[in-house]
């Protein structure tokens, strides 16, 4: 089960909105979300922006567009989220800035992409939804694609690298799931930003000796936790209620590729034959998962 149905079923009754709007907000809310792979790989690989620095910017300025957008928007705005989730979603933005250290710009999208879906699919398994023969197989070829991408070898992504960014994909997994009954998303999100910036600030605070930054690498922050974090999912919502699930679910699909394609075309990088063979199994392989139609849980059948 896709996070992104997760995040479609906590949506209010969907309303009415022209299909080239809804396109346009999509594409710009999937561009987004692949922008940050790309501004936080530039930063961390380009300035001398340390990760825990930039985590810190990248959450807070997240908070602040957040918390303006609500403002803008009237009404209460009174906190929400909790603790828990503001630290799933901490572990979740340091172990993404940890590995950029290290890995490409699509090797990292394709890795957390493979570790949310992952989780999300052991999580449906766990409460009773049973997959399909198909997606039995969509499953397979994902996780042989990810060990292909992840065994030793020239080509292979730093393995430090590759496990950061997996538990970053876990974490955003089960931030996800903890937000399944959330009434109002973008209220969550900005609280959980502010506490997980909270947290952030003790680990820079911690990692003061090691701190580094200029100011192309503070650009970056803020630009991927105002733009591609903050203003993109408050985009994101509102396209979402005029997206079918499973519609939801397969454009993200694009991210990844999106994110290899900025990589290549903005930061010179280069697609090895590795990481093409494993984006088509684990891509393909998670696209037999979504489209398929899973079997009930056991407790609905009664």
């Amino acid at each position: 089960m896709s996070w992104i149905i997760c995040w479609r079923k906590w949506q209010a009754k969907p309303q009415p909105m022209h299909p080239a709007r809804t396109a346009l907000l999509t594409l710009t809310a999937l561009v987004a979300f692949a922008g940050n792979s790309l501004l936080c790989r530039a930063a961390l690989a380009g300035t001398n922006m340390d990760a825990a620095s930039f985590t810190s910017l990248r959450l807070l300025s997240g908070a602040l567009v957040l918390w303006l957008l609500l403002h803008l928007r009237g009404g209460s705005h009174a906190g929400r989220g909790n603790w828990q989730s503001g630290l799933a979603l901490f572990v979740y933005a340091a172990g993404f800035s940890f590995a950029y250290t290290q890995l490409t710009a699509a090797a990292g999208a394709l890795i957390l992409f493979a570790a949310v879906q992952a989780t999300m699919i052991g999580y449906g398994w766990y409460v009773g939804e049973r997959l399909r023969a198909l997606q039995g197989v969509g499953l397979l070829l994902a996780c042989g694609g990810l060990a292909g991408l992840l065994l030793p070898g020239t080509s292979a992504p730093p393995l430090t690298g590759s496990l950061l960014m997996l538990s970053a994909g876990m974490a955003w997994g089960i931030y996800s799931l903890r937000g399944r009954n959330s009434t109002n998303a973008l209220k969550v999100t900005a609280g959980n930003f502010i506490r997980a910036a909270v947290l952030a600030a003790a680990l820079s605070a911690l990692l003061l000796p090691n701190a580094s930054w200029d100011a192309r690498g503070i650009l970056y922050a803020v630009l991927s936790g105002g733009l591609a974090s903050g203003l993109g999912y408050a985009i994101w919502y509102t396209a979402l209620p005029a997206l079918r699930a499973t519609s939801a679910a397969t454009v993200q699909l694009c991210v990844p590729a999106l994110a290899a394609l900025g990589g290549v075309v903005f930061l010179g990088e280069a697609i090895t034959l590795r990481l093409l063979l494993a984006s088509v199994a684990i891509l393909g392989g998670i696209a037999l998962v979504i489209l398929v139609k899973q079997r009930a849980p056991a407790t609905m059948l009664r």
